[in-house]
């Protein structure tokens, strides 16, 4: 797979990111998040450099990551916890039956 240059703007500067062909729409989705980032962080505090609203964005956004990431640990131990329990069941009704059939 091969990359390709693709163009994104964040606060009024534009960038040529490389990026994985077919992978345009996820870059500039992800671009868009950030500009929002940007653009909220830069509205509620106007004496911060570029650099420091980036660091702040960064920061933000890991920490949704971070949040999500959460998240899905304990979806995850809920699904296995869950799938334990049905298999008990099947196993349950399967020694039941064969004692019935016994």
């Amino acid at each position: 797979m091969s990359n390709r240059a693709v163009e994104i703007t964040l606060l009024g500067r534009t960038y040529s990111i490389a990026c994985p062909e077919g992978r345009e729409a996820a870059l500039h989705a992800v671009a868009s998040e950030v500009e929002s980032q940007l653009s909220t962080l830069k509205a509620r505090t106007n004496n911060l450099s570029r650099e420091e609203l980036a660091i702040m964005a960064a920061l933000n956004i890991g920490n949704q990551l971070f949040e999500e990431k959460q998240q899905n640990k304990q979806y995850m131990a809920q699904m296995d916890e869950r799938i334990s329990l049905l298999q008990a069941t099947l196993e349950n009704a399967l020694i039941e039956r064969s004692h019935k059939d016994d």
